[in-house]
């Protein structure tokens, strides 16, 4: 599949070029026949004889905008200076901060923030532990939880070289959700040890969402963590692709006319070893609480077995959330008329987009190079908005539904097409409306926090 330039490989080439001549259309030139794009071009000094130029490129990888620099560096009468890496220097000395809510300028602000006032807050806290949700932090704050053993599609590279995607996630919070996020990255990949560690930070936050934790693992610490706690428990990478599969997909049947309950849907990704049905030999004897029993138990009622090119024939819907490739376009054209196809997988889908819209009604990717971009920030934000507002003390399949129905509602009618079946992250209305489901369902639920007191 053809990857187009992107703003995530681009980088500033600082560059000394002769003031006449034809330099600057050979620098374009040689940018653009190499497969990149300029995005900027910027005469940043000039003299007589030179001019100073910071060209800034896109590029399709760390290796095409290597390749981009050693043809530039070979123009006569070209020199090479400086090469900036946009995204490294986003991240130079992280992403987020800690910022005071109050000045401290003189001794009646350090008297009420610090000691001896901050005691008085302190006993009435201890005298009445739910105050906590109003007198600090807890009320807004949330940890973003991971062990770094399954980060973005960089699979187990430990707690350090997650903390730059958890520090974009807490960014992301407080920008869609004004949500004051806490990365905790942590130094273990023991299942007790890493329950342990949550339950014992819990009482600064009003809620903990799960990041980037390896199955099976993840699915056994998200249910003890949620039986010990009485704050929501969220593992987004579960729970958030959910919500978004499920609202795209609403949207996607609403294009080609088809009910929910009358489709045939194959996803892959659930299990690495095949199709899962009751009768498999690895099955029979599994688990029954084990999350892939589960699935063999309650779901392939035809009892459909072999590949998963085999499985998708006659299918309305694939949902991919599993790995490159695995499909083409033949197997798109084996499905059923006005199919559906979620390919997922990132930065590679399961099949090539392009290829799959050839036959597929509506076809949606993780990529933003792509119409449909399904993307767990149109969710995450909004759903524990919703739970902090509504002071929750837990989420449950009902408020997941109502954010659900709630970002598929943001799509209107007049709007709705097969290029269109999922809003921007940047639309306005997406974490408001998906906050307000979640929070109404929280209420109408009876698990919101009662009888707060005030000091």
């Amino acid at each position: 599949m053809a990857t187009a330039p992107s703003v995530s490989y681009s980088m500033t080439v600082r560059l000394e070029v002769p003031a006449s001549g034809t330099a600057v259309s050979q620098l374009t030139t040689a940018v653009e026949s190499s497969g990149g794009s300029v995005i900027g071009l910027d005469v940043t000094a000039s003299g007589h004889e030179k001019l100073r130029i910071d060209v800034t490129i896109a590029a399709t990888s760390t290796a095409h905008a290597d390749e981009i620099v050693e043809k530039l560096r070979g123009i006569e009468g070209v020199s090479l200076g400086k090469v900036s890496d946009r995204t490294f220097l986003m991240h130079l000395g992280g992403k987020i901060e800690m910022s005071s809510k109050h000045p401290i300028r003189n001794r009646d602000d350090l008297s009420m923030v610090y000691t001896p006032g901050v005691a008085r807050v302190c006993k009435a806290i201890a005298d009445n532990p739910e105050d906590a949700r109003r007198l600090t932090i807890k009320r807004n704050s949330i940890a973003v939880v991971t062990d770094g053993s399954a980060v973005l599609g960089l699979g187990n590279i430990g707690p350090k070289a997650a903390l730059p995607v958890m520090e974009g996630k807490a960014a992301l919070f407080k920008t869609f959700a004004g949500i004051d996020a806490w990365p905790l990255c942590l130094d273990t990949q023991d299942t007790d040890a890493i329950v342990e560690i949550v339950k014992a930070i819990a009482p600064g936050f009003a809620g903990i969402n799960l990041e980037d934790i390896s199955a099976p693992r993840c699915f056994e610490i998200e249910a003890r963590l949620r039986e010990a706690l009485d704050i929501p428990v969220f593992h987004d990478d579960q729970h958030g692709t959910a919500i978004v599969v499920v609202a795209a997909l609403t949207n996607a049947l609403r294009v080609v006319g088809k009910s929910i309950g009358d489709v045939r849907v194959v996803m892959s990704g659930a299990d690495i070893h095949g199709v899962v049905h009751a009768g498999r030999t690895d099955l029979v004897d599994a688990d029954p609480d084990s999350a892939l029993r589960w699935i063999a138990d309650n779901t392939n009622p035809e009892g459909i077995t072999g590949t998963l090119k085999q499985a998708v024939v006659g299918s309305d819907v694939f949902i991919g959330v599993s790995a490159p490739n695995v499909l083409d376009g033949d197997d798109v054209a084996a499905m059923a008329d006005d199919a559906i196809v979620f390919a997922l997988a990132n930065p590679d889908p399961e099949v090539d987009p392009a290829v799959a819209r050839r036959t597929a009604a509506v076809v949606a990717t993780g990529r933003s190079d792509f119409p449909n971009q399904i993307n767990n920030v149109l969710v995450f934000p909004g759903v524990f908005r919703g739970l902090l507002d509504a002071q929750s003390h837990t989420v449950n399949t009902e408020m997941m539904l109502a954010a659900a129905g709630a970002l598929a509602d943001v799509v209107g009618e007049q709007e709705l097409n097969r290029n269109y079946i999922i809003p921007s992250v940047f639309n306005d209305r997406v974490a408001g409306d998906v906050a307000g489901a979640v929070r109404n369902a929280a209420k109408a639920a009876g698990v919101t926090v009662t009888g707060t007191t005030t000091a």
